[in-house]
């Protein structure tokens, strides 16, 4: 038999012309029954269920959903009550959920995507929650809470989201070491040393004193920085996602991939135009608790005798950090080493590289004056962080000790930042 192919719509039309009247009339009616078929699919009834469905999928359906409904009563306690505290609790309790869903629709978008435009949309929508409560708090002029939130998820997603990712599947995977992609890890790890590079030298000018124009080198310091740091994470998105993909393939080569072909069918839940809706609504509802929360940051300091430094640095990113930390421990557990870096270490290097410079360009274009001065005590803590987990990463292997030695460290950063207060004046 020969092979069955498309038919000629030239040969299509000659036949239907040879047709009797009766036979072509039947076969018009036959193409406005199907067309009948699928206006019919689009009625009231089906639109309406499958609107139901879909609120089902990503409001009610997973757990963490129970956590939704403090969001509402963080915004009811602030405009009946007034207790910044309570404000505060209440929003960094409705915003995780917000950041979990929004992990949830990105990845629904990305099914339809394909893996290139998907890596892109990880990027931008993957802390997404960072970035909205740091251009909030930008626009406030709270250029302090800014540095310090994105420094938090920095080490959050470093040394604790790491951490446990490790100790879990070391626990899981008791009798082996596991192992992963050590040349991402490299790569990655030479672009966060880029980033300490960046930071640093405003802080170091700052203060030694050396600046040329005193309080104004630094800012343009920081601009440029920003914008070199800008075009090398673009070029990093190129080289990881058009140049050379295969420098990021799992480590097991043919065997892992098969597992995940089998393990992974990219099927979604939802449909593309619900995807993109549910990314615009969670977004919003996010921005409108980002206001309540950055607003309420300074009452709940006072309020629990708490300094405003460990809130931004400790508690902040620990809500928007929520969604990669289970995935990461989830993957780890599945032995899945190389998607679990791409969550903590990858999500690291989009803030450092992307997110801190995005942060200055933003507030240069607001007339405001974020820069790159993270401080002395900052900045000795970004780097220490690193040099640690780059050389936790170099061997190219993870046990449970090597988890447990990450979360002990964040123990000791977060002990660091309790008793940390920021000076009273400009001069450090």
């Amino acid at each position: 038999m020969g092979p069955v192919g498309k038919p000629d719509p030239e040969l299509h039309e000659e036949t239907l012309v040879s047709l009797p009247l009766d036979a072509r009339k039947m076969h018009t009616f036959e193409h406005i029954g199907s067309l009948a078929a699928v206006a019919q699919s689009f009625t009231p009834r089906k639109t309406r269920s499958r609107l139901l469905m879909s609120i089902y999928i990503v409001l009610i359906k997973a757990k963490i959903n129970v956590l939704l409904p403090f969001g509402p009563l963080a915004v009811i306690l602030h405009y009946l009550t007034g207790k910044q505290g309570w404000v505060f609790f209440f929003s960094l309790i409705g915003i995780t959920p917000l950041a979990e869903r929004l992990g949830y629709a990105t990845e629904q978008l990305a099914c339809y995507t394909g893996p290139t435009v998907g890596g892109l949309l990880n990027a931008t929508f993957g802390n997404a929650t960072e970035m909205i409560i740091s251009i909030y708090a930008l626009k406030n002029g709270m250029i302090r809470v800014v540095q310090q939130s994105l420094l938090g998820s920095i080490l959050s997603n470093m040394l604790l989201v790491l951490g446990c990712a490790f100790f879990a599947g070391g626990v899981v995977h008791y009798s082996k070491d596991q192992t992963f992609n050590k040349a991402t890890a490299l790569v990655n790890s030479g672009l966060l040393l880029m980033a300490v590079l960046g930071i640093m030298f405003p802080a170091v000018l700052h203060s030694t004193h050396s600046e040329v124009q005193y309080g104004k080198s630094e800012v343009s310091l920081s601009r440029f920085s920003s914008c070199v740091m800008l075009v090398a994470y673009a070029a990093y998105l190129y080289f990881q996602l058009k140049s050379q993909p295969s420098l990021y393939n799992p480590v097991d080569g043919e065997e892992r991939q098969n597992e995940e072909d089998v393990d992974e069918e990219d099927v979604p839940e939802i449909t593309l135009w619900e995807a993109v809706s549910w990314l615009a609504v969670l977004t919003i509802w996010i921005s409108i608790l980002s206001g309540y929360l950055v607003d309420a940051i300074q009452g709940a300091s006072e309020s629990w005798n708490m300094p405003v430094a460990f809130i931004s640095v400790i508690l902040l990113p620990i809500v928007g950090n929520a969604a990669e930390h289970a995935s990461a421990i989830m993957f780890a557990m599945k032995d899945k080493l190389d998607i679990t870096l791409g969550v903590a270490i990858g999500s690291s290097t989009q803030i450092s590289m992307f997110l801190i410079p995005f942060c200055v360009v933003v507030g240069w274009s607001m007339g405001k004056q974020m820069d790159l001065n993270f401080r002395l005590f900052e900045t000795a803590t970004l780097f220490i962080t690193v040099l640690v987990v780059t050389f936790m990463l170099q061997e190219g292997t993870a046990n449970y000790f090597k988890g447990l030695m990450l979360i002990l460290c964040y123990l000791i950063v977060a002990a660091s930042f309790f008793v940390h207060i920021d000076p009273t004046s400009s001069d450090d």
